[in-house]
């Protein structure tokens, strides 16, 4: 069965992308069929993966619009080493349009039912808002992945997000959860750094990762040259760090699904 995981937080500059294009690439290359789907306008995710979000044929847009299915616009990431429903500008018109359109949160939904067991995960960029494109990608999620940043501010946003999260299980995915929480950024000399994941620990217990993402150069220069940190350098502190993550994303599930069972 596919596992849809969203990654959220409406604060911008915490790892979201990073952490998107990164844990995609980590679970590729556990030998995992994965699909990774750039919903923020930005087209970062895109860019990241290897992609030039300007000559794309078709986009996240079209499907969203059902101008093109959801297969006509998936292509490979060759260097990444997973599939890409990519993304550009077009999709802030996407938005605008999606408001007047009836089922508009359930739109991914509905396009990601033609793709359901081809792969074994799919990975989920949004934009740093709740807007509509992150309500569709939450409507269609099993689970949430909220990267944050250790700093002063970071718990005030993310009581927002757990909010609405909230909402859209009661109103109309009821098997949506928070997967976890993951520190990213993160520079143990900080003593604020220290104290908020301290404090993340000691509220949230169990569903914060126990992989921490460092502050890490080769992390912060590998989407400029449009490859995941495995590809870019695979002896990095970044790269370890998104294989541990990798590796603690298929132990929960494993252990989920052999209690289900």
């Amino acid at each position: 069965m596919t596992k849809i995981i969203t990654i959220a937080n409406q604060k911008g500059g915490v790892g979201k992308t990073t952490t998107c294009v990164n844990l995609a690439a980590s679970l590729a290359a556990t030998k995992r069929r994965v699909l990774l789907i750039d919903m923020d306008p930005q087209g970062n995710a895109t860019m990241g993966s290897g992609i030039d979000k300007s000559e794309l044929a078709s986009s996240v847009c079209d499907v969203l619009l059902g101008e093109k299915t959801i297969q006509e616009s998936i292509i490979k990431a060759p260097e990444a080493g997973f599939d890409l429903l990519p993304s550009n500008g077009d999709l802030t018109v996407a938005e605008v349009q999606l408001m007047n359109k009836i089922g508009r949160e359930r739109q991914l939904t509905l396009a990601l039912e033609k793709v359901d067991n081809l792969y074994d995960y799919i990975l989920i960029d949004c934009p740093p808002s709740l807007n509509m494109l992150t309500v569709n990608a939450l409507v269609a999620s099993n689970g949430v992945v909220i990267p944050m940043q250790c700093e002063y501010y970071a718990l005030e946003g993310l009581t927002a997000l757990l909010e609405t999260i909230e909402q859209i299980r009661i109103s109309v995915n009821p098997k949506i959860k928070v997967e976890g929480l993951l520190r990213t950024m993160y520079d143990p000399r900080n003593n604020l750094s220290n104290d908020v994941s301290s404090e993340l620990v000691e509220h949230f217990g169990d569903t914060v990762y126990r992989t921490v993402i460092p502050r890490n150069v080769r992390l912060a220069e590998a989407p400029s040259y449009g490859l995941p940190i495995l590809q870019y350098d695979k002896n990095s502190r970044g790269s370890m760090a998104y294989l541990a993550l990798a590796g603690e994303v298929l132990r929960r599930d494993a252990k989920q699904h052999h209690y289900v069972n």
